[in-house]
């Protein structure tokens, strides 16, 4: 029998975190290193592919996508070409029926995606396809979307959410050296860290009513709507653990959550 796959949240942060070893991306390699067995395939749902509808990456060699600007030459260069994986497309949309989910073949892997597991499998040799955000649908559409893909948990796929559970550019120290994090950041990192120990699911699909740090730290929601897919996919009870941590330029979560 085979043994279920955890299903994880990262923090993927500053596109740079491709290039950079540091205690965060040494994290998703210890990360790729613990997992009870190699994945067949792995879902990824990232921040950065936020569009109205719902779509899989359907192509048999997904491109790489460098969708950012202003980085050096040498992050336009990385490739992760990992394959795509057909049959998880079918099992995909199988089971998010009868919501329509368009097989994509123009997109690929955004930075989301391949900037964290070019560390978790730095080989690109698992396959991997992208579930896209429907950016007009509510939180709690995303999160029965992880709760409907919880299955693939018990069929060798990781289901890998991509974002930052705080995500505030406006606020973020760019080019400077490592500031305090805001007081709001952490505060709201922290509720959220508990709201996950206790298992409250409904408060943390309804983060708008957690206030002004909120406000603050979710000032748009396509960052934090990867961790609704992940918890929703969670078991209960399940344990849940925070294998990398830290807030990069005051104002972005590096937080990582795992389940089982």
């Amino acid at each position: 029998m085979n043994t279920r796959m955890p299903t994880i949240f990262l923090g993927h942060g500053n596109p740079m975190n491709a290039l950079h070893v540091n205690a965060w991306t040494q994290g998703w390699a210890a990360l790729g290193q613990r997992l009870p067995q190699r994945p067949r395939a792995v879902l990824a749902v990232s921040a950065h592919w936020y569009l109205p509808g719902t779509a899989v990456t359907a192509m048999a060699a997904p491109r790489t996508i460098h969708d950012f600007g202003g980085f050096p030459r040498e992050l336009f260069e990385v490739q992760y070409p990992a394959p795509g994986d057909p049959s998880l497309v079918r099992r995909v949309r199988e089971l998010l029926q009868p919501l329509d989910v368009r097989a994509d073949l123009a997109w690929g892997l955004d930075h989301g995606t391949w900037s964290v597991l070019r560390h978790v499998f730095p080989a690109a040799d698992v396959p991997v396809v992208q579930l896209s955000i429907d950016e007009t649908q509510p939180p709690a559409f995303h999160y029965e979307l992880g709760r409907r893909l919880r299955p693939l948990r018990n069929e060798d796929v990781l289901l890998l959410g991509s974002g930052n559970v705080v995500h505030n550019l406006h606020a973020y120290a760019w080019g400077r050296h490592p500031v305090e994090p805001f007081d709001w950041a952490q505060r709201f990192e922290a509720t959220a860290r508990e709201l996950m120990l206790r298992g409250d699911h409904p408060a943390l699909v309804d983060y708008e009513a957690l206030g002004p740090d909120a406000e603050l730290a979710i000032p748009t929601p396509e960052h934090y709507l990867p961790l609704l897919y992940v918890i929703g996919a969670s078991e209960p009870g399940e344990p849940v653990t925070f294998p990398v941590e830290g807030m990069d330029g005051g104002s972005i979560s590096m937080l990582s959550v795992q389940f089982g």
